[in-house]
């Protein structure tokens, strides 16, 4: 099996800038201003309040994988890992805690486990959480000490009887099933961090979208196109992040009647970036006309301007007593979704550069696919990774 490739790229500002670290381990539930559960958009937009503290993030993914992992390195100390489906911030690591050019202190309630004059041992371990699992590592239910740099097999005879074996590594994340560390692939269960977050966003062509929301206790909120009103979503969704009236008509070409040449309605955008979702709304009727919904692949043009909306497209039910009529999902390729809309047949697709219009910004494969059914556009990347859905 070919391991998957990673790419990736930084977000940095000058060095000089850079403080020291003070963090405290808050196990199973995050480290510092970092949350167990947030999402991937939430944690970027984070950092970009607090560059002095982390002046150099490093981005990391596998292009080729619409699920894939994403790791954002905060050097020297922190990687945080984030869930392939939900990009849900799932690990929390800390390394080089004796680095002499970067202060880090780590505390745990009110005790000082590290800092530049306390070397972190397993007996300070010891004294601090108390007794653990057998193994190398020491295990507490949402954190581990490690004392090797990187993950290795755990084959090596146990070493307890070294008490001042020095911590090279801390891990934090949600208790996994003994106690332990949780599977690094497996998605993040429901946490304070991700309540009023969308869970699941299904959308229906010509109807329009029903958005649940953790926790899963809470109503659900259905918008349809030509009946929800802006005053509907203020109601149901807060206000909008930003609103701007649209300007770009180029997607008419998707049109159901595109021969008639109409004047264009005015029409205004509610952006819910922490949604993932946009609305166009008409300027005389003030009801939704079109519905956008993001995916937030790394990589693409559009990558951490919305939070991942994980939305499922459903399809017509076999009979009127089928509960579960069948559904493509944001991670399944454009072919896929475009044979699920329309089978057997080759949609009309036009290609679109959304780096015409931003010099400064520079990708690998800047250019996506415009697949267009009736009712519905997909935008997918040149790896056929839909980057968006739009409903009109």
């Amino acid at each position: 099996m070919t391991p998957p490739r990673f790419l990736g790229h930084s977000l940095s500002s000058h060095p000089a800038m850079l403080s020291a670290l003070d963090l405290d381990i808050r196990p199973a539930h995050g480290l510092g201003i970092f949350l167990l559960g947030s999402s991937l958009w939430s944690v970027l937009d984070l950092l970009r309040t607090h560059q002095h503290t982390f002046p150099h993030v490093d981005v990391k993914y596998d292009p080729d994988s619409p699920t894939t992992p994403v790791l954002l390195h905060l050097r020297p100390h922190l990687d945080l890992l984030f869930s392939g489906h939900q990009q849900r911030l799932h690990t929390i690591a800390v390394r080089r805690l004796r680095d002499p050019n970067f202060p880090l202190t780590l505390r745990y309630k009110d005790r000082v486990l590290s800092d530049p004059d306390t070397e972190l041992r397993r007996v300070g371990v010891n004294l601090a959480f108390g007794p653990t699992y057998p193994g190398n590592d020491l295990r507490y239910p949402g954190v581990s000490f490690s004392f090797q740099d990187e993950a290795l097999p755990d084959s090596s005879p146990q070493q307890a009887e070294d008490r001042m074996q020095q911590v090279k590594r801390v891990l934090i994340s949600q208790t996994g099933f003994d106690g332990g560390v949780r599977d690094a692939l497996a998605e993040v269960d429901d946490c304070q961090a991700m309540h009023g977050d969308v869970s699941e966003a299904i959308a229906k062509v010509h109807d329009g979208v029903l958005l649940r929301f953790y926790p899963k206790e809470t109503e659900p909120v259905r918008i349809r196109l030509g009946v929800t009103t802006a005053q509907d979503l203020l109601c149901e969704l807060g206000p909008p992040l930003r609103t701007f009236y649209k300007e770009d008509d180029r997607m008419s070409i998707h049109s159901r009647n595109p021969s008639e040449e109409e004047p264009a309605e005015p029409s205004y955008f509610y952006n819910y970036f922490q949604y993932g979702l946009d609305f166009l709304i008409s300027d005389v009727t003030h009801i939704v006309k079109k519905i956008i919904i993001h995916t937030n692949v790394p990589g693409s043009a559009l990558f951490q301007r919305y939070k991942r909306c994980p939305w499922q497209i459903e399809g017509r039910p076999e009979d009127d007593e089928d509960d579960s009529p069948p559904r493509v999902k944001f991670y399944d390729r454009v072919d896929t979704i475009s044979h699920f809309l329309r089978p057997g047949e080759t949609p009309p697709s036009m290609l679109f550069d959304r780096t015409d219009e931003e010099e400064a910004l520079t990708l690998p494969s800047p250019t996506t696919r415009l697949v267009g059914f009736d009712g519905i556009v997909l935008e997918a990347t040149q790896s056929a990774q839909v980057v968006s859905v739009t409903l009109f």
